[in-house]
């Protein structure tokens, strides 16, 4: 009854005619969902909320952190003890990345598992993996924002990996660093991953992902 009222109302129609709202909502109500489809094919889903609420969370805490290094500890500690609910932020953004984490690796042991990275779903795949490694990135630059005594040594250690590497190693690692030490240049440059570049790089593998999902539909059992 209220949706048949919200198809005949003027408003509704206006949008309709210019952006085809009916068919669209057509489209995603009518998708067709095989029977074998369980709790273990939500994982996604599950890994999607999680990133809708990191987002929301770490959002709100940009508004009081400061990513210097004389003042990142200062203002985490400020917010888990002045700010208004801003423990409850934290330590959700913060158990939040570790649900994300792990519900990235069973998503990805439930697509391989049951075959979804095969023909013609071998896009679907490459941009789940792209995403997976997005995700890590996600916790490797966050774990530094503190800015503390774990946060310091992980970016130094994380950081100091790349000099493995032949030739080019040291390059990359002048790179990650902004120069030869861990410092100012390091969190401003972690910062900037975490909150600007990621968060766009997610999005668009995000919206590929679902729409290669959206067009295939969901894989068979095997």
């Amino acid at each position: 009854m209220f949706s048949k009222e919200i198809s005949e109302s003027k408003a509704f129609k206006w949008f309709d005619e210019r952006l085809e709202v009916q068919a669209i909502a057509d489209d995603i109500t009518t998708k067709y969902v095989p029977p074998h489809v369980n709790i273990f094919y939500c994982l996604g889903g599950v890994t999607l909320v999680c990133f809708l609420i990191q987002f929301a969370t770490g959002f709100a805490m940009t508004f009081y952190y400061k990513p210097t290094v004389t003042e990142a500890f200062s203002s985490v500690e400020y917010i888990m003890t002045d700010v208004n609910f801003g423990w409850l932020i934290r330590s959700i953004h913060r158990w939040s990345a570790s649900m994300m984490v792990l519900m990235m690796i069973l998503h990805t042991f439930r697509v391989y598992l049951t075959g979804g990275f095969k023909k013609p779903r071998e896009l679907t795949w490459i941009t789940g993996v792209v995403l997976a490694v997005i995700t890590v990135s996600f916790g490797v630059t966050g774990y530094s924002l503190p800015w503390d005594q774990i946060g310091y040594w992980a970016v130094k250690i994380v950081s100091g990996v790349p000099d493995a590497i032949p030739v080019i190693g040291s390059t990359i690692v002048e790179l990650m660093r902004g120069g030869q030490a861990v410092g100012q240049p390091t969190l401003s440059r972690f910062y900037t991953l975490h909150t600007f570049v990621l968060p766009w790089l997610i999005a668009v593998f995000m919206l590929l992902h679902f729409l290669m999902i959206r067009k295939q539909g969901i894989s068979g059992p095997l």
